[in-house]
């Protein structure tokens, strides 16, 4: 293991402590296919100290004042963006961001979410009236209390920040289990969480894969909550293993966005879609993946959309620039290398892109930006979540047909709109059976949530929405509200 970071480590009770047994797993660049560090994947031992550390720790934390939890979390912000460096070169080594996206997408994420946190609790009531028609009636929001958190490789600190930072507010403690693919980032977090000096057992992390920790999490009688972001298999698996211990399960799972293109959208619609899809190599769920094109713009579509596969740049993701990296890792390659080869048997027109590495690449997880056009809705790339740079485009004729194809999924994450016509835009704004509709390329406001229905899941991440997420709702009667 010469020459690996030495990473084996798990965070426990406030301090670094060596896994009850050795179970090595290396993790590897997919930028070179080369190992960068090796980690432990943690046994039952590891998670039940973990869990007992944090189950002792919440009646103390739990009694805390807001302000006090607050000032924690500031100086987390505060030590985050000081090692804002240090978690982007992790990201990239771990997952394949490029290194200007990864310091300011990937590890920007998780700054923003900490900020507006930090707004949406210093407004936060935890008791509150239910209302003047009964004025000795309460609402206390409560923390739910050890919490179990299970994060994916794609936007490791997005991810991570959505949920260890609502929680810590709320007053849960927490056992954090980071992807093993990609658990750098989460080891920098953690010393991040440990120079804050919160009190022992707060914060626990235990590296594991989903078989073992996360299981174990999931099934644990003294985990009280399991907050799970990932595939959809992986969350019906974790719904139905915490369903004896009739835990509090919130899920953000996968998705396959429709982007819904009309003759009257502003003319960098068809790019902005393009590039959103191959953006972070095409590994984001809310990826507008099915561009839904109206007919009459069709083949202008097809044009733009191959134009900008075409320019989309694939290089290391140690080099700096505006290209996108590799994926994850070889089995996701060998998967998306599938869907492509599916796509093209079952008949859809292959535009740009398709199977095997891009030109000048003979190694690392690349895949070529690729376009497929004439695609219908029963086609596999159409139905699966392919987690790379992969785009369908479907053509539809009336505004009816497009919800319909948009709507003909499992999935319900986000879905978008592009059309300069309002009326039109309020109506598929309700429609379209998502979590989330963003139209004519404007994001959602500051403090939104990030959530689906349907297969996706149905967690609200992210503002007030998030904190509540991690909290119960008492109902109080015959409150004295002089005293």
């Amino acid at each position: 293991m010469s020459g690996l970071a030495d990473k084996r480590k798990f965070y426990i009770n406030g301090a670094w402590v060596a896994p009850s047994q050795p179970r090595d797993l290396e993790v590897i660049d997919p930028s070179t296919e080369e190992p960068v560090a090796v980690i432990s994947l943690g046994d039952q031992a590891d998670t039940d100290a973990a869990v007992a550390a944090a189950k002792a720790a919440f009646p103390g934390w739990s009694r805390t004042s807001p302000a006090e939890r607050l000032a924690y979390v500031e100086r987390i912000l505060e030590i985050y963006k000081r090692r804002a460096s240090d978690m982007a070169a992790a990201i990239t080594a771990e997952m394949g961001a490029p290194q200007d996206m990864s310091l300011n997408d990937q590890t920007a994420a998780g700054s923003y979410h900490i900020e507006t946190f930090i707004e949406a609790f210093r407004n936060f009531e935890f008791i509150r009236p239910l209302g003047p028609h009964a004025p000795n009636s309460m609402v206390a929001w409560e923390p739910v209390g050890v919490v179990g958190l299970i994060t994916p490789w794609n936007w490791p600190m997005n991810q991570v920040t959505l949920k260890v930072i609502p929680a810590l507010l709320a007053g849960d403690t927490v056992v954090l289990k980071p992807s093993e693919i990609a658990p750098l980032s989460s080891v920098v977090f953690t010393e991040i969480v440990d120079e804050a000096g919160l009190p022992a057992g707060v914060y626990n992390m235990v590296n594991g894969d989903g078989l073992g920790v996360g299981t174990q999490l999931s099934t644990h009688p003294d985990v009280d909550m399991i907050s799970f972001t990932g595939s959809t298999r992986a969350g019906i698996a974790i719904t139905k293993a915490a369903a004896d211990t009739l835990k509090k399960v919130a899920l953000e799972l996968g998705g396959k966005g429709a982007n819904l293109i009309f003759a009257d959208a502003d003319e960098k619609a068809v790019v902005r879609g393009a590039r959103h899809c191959f953006y972070n190599s095409g590994q984001s769920c809310n990826a507008p993946t099915r561009m839904l094109v109206e007919r009459s713009f069709y083949e202008t579509a097809v044009e733009q959309a191959r134009k900008v596969a075409e320019e989309t740049q694939v290089a290391s993701a140690h080099q700096p620039g505006r290209h996108i990296g590799p994926v994850v890792s070889k089995q996701q390659w060998d998967k998306i290398q599938g869907l492509i080869q599916q796509g093209i048997d079952e008949g859809a027109r292959l535009v740009a892109g398709g199977p095997g590495l891009p030109e000048g690449v003979n190694r690392g997880y690349f895949v070529r930006p690729t376009v497929f056009a004439d695609v219908t809705n029963e086609m596999t790339i159409a139905r699966q979540e392919i987690f790379g740079p992969v785009l369908s485009i479907i053509p539809f004729d009336s505004e009816e047909e497009a919800v319909e194809i948009a709507n003909d999924t499992i999935y319900g994450l986000t879905n978008y709109v592009q059309t300069q016509d309002g009326a039109r835009r309020n109506r598929l704004a309700r429609q379209l059976r998502a979590g989330m509709v963003e139209m004519n390329g404007q994001s959602r406001g500051r403090g939104a949530a990030f959530g689906g229905v349907k297969a996706s899941g149905r967690a609200r991440e992210g503002g007030v929405w998030g904190l509540e997420e991690f909290m119960d709702s008492k109902q109080i009667s015959g409150w004295d509200p002089e005293a």
